[in-house]
């Protein structure tokens, strides 16, 4: 792992692997990198795969004031360009990390081969939108341990603690997240216009939804897929943290739709 400024930020990175086609793993909202450690050892071989800490999340560099997807995004085309990472890639992300996947898709269509959208965050609903700024104020007054029961009776209720070691693991790096950072993501889905620029995206895309998602459930994300031209849709029985919750589906979800494509 390594660290490098790109975009005016710094972010923790890992590229490994090796071989014709580049992955890029985007991970949630609250994630890490190590978001995506169980699902890595089957999508590995024959695969270059760059996964990083997005901005004001890990160990990269936190925010301070506002931030929107087109920032995320230029964060990844940045960081691409400075690995001399200069063919169109395969993207997967989940949850936010859809959100920043999808939006680099719509910025930067020639740089992306094709995409995995797993329970994507790509805004708030009106009536939701109140309740979103006021979780982010209580986030950022009272940190992660003042949010993290009520926050987790969502993204990862007891149907989907299939592994305690896992789970201990995860809440323990979630309660680590910075707070002014994370409510600047809450922020930001608020601010978010992504919805409306779905229906540009040309490139083979394939959206997840988790049946145990309380926050992005098949109801919401079978219907982002319909926009796309070029989209197909599954549900898998998982919750909202995919790649941690239930990795070996999701590897054979990603695998199985990127193989073919002879990503």
């Amino acid at each position: 792992m390594d660290w490098i400024e790109v975009n005016g930020t710094s972010l923790r990175y890992e590229l490994s692997g090796d071989g014709p086609a580049t992955l890029v793993l985007v991970h949630e909202m609250g994630g890490t990198l190590e978001s995506w450690d169980q699902v890595l050892p089957t999508l590995s071989p024959g695969r270059r795969i760059l996964r990083y800490d997005t901005r004001g999340a890990g160990q990269s560099e936190k925010i301070r004031g506002a931030v929107s997807f087109e920032t995320m995004a230029d964060d990844l085309a940045a960081l691409l360009d400075a690995l001399a990472i200069a063919g169109p890639v395969a993207l997967a992300g989940c949850a936010v990390g859809g959100g920043i996947v999808l939006t680099f898709a719509t910025r930067f269509p020639a740089r992306v081969a094709a995409l995995v959208a797993m329970g994507p965050a790509t805004g708030v609903a009106a009536d939701r939108r109140e309740a979103t700024m006021a979780r982010a104020d209580a986030i950022a007054t009272r940190g992660p341990r003042g949010v993290i029961e009520e926050s987790f009776a969502g993204s990862y209720p007891p149907e989907v603690r299939h592994d305690a070691e896992q789970y201990r693991r995860f809440r323990a790096r979630w309660l680590a997240n910075d707070p002014e950072s994370y409510a600047a993501i809450y922020r930001m889905l608020v601010a978010s216009t992504l919805d409306a620029a779905l229906p540009t995206i040309a490139c083979p895309a394939l959206f997840l939804a988790g049946t145990r998602d309380r926050l992005r459930p098949p109801a919401l994300v079978e219907p982002l897929a319909a926009v796309l031209p070029n989209a197909r849709f599954r549900a898998l029985e998982s919750g909202h943290f995919m790649a941690v919750q239930t990795p070996a589906l999701v590897a054979e979800a990603i695998g199985g739709f990127l193989g073919p494509l002879g990503l």
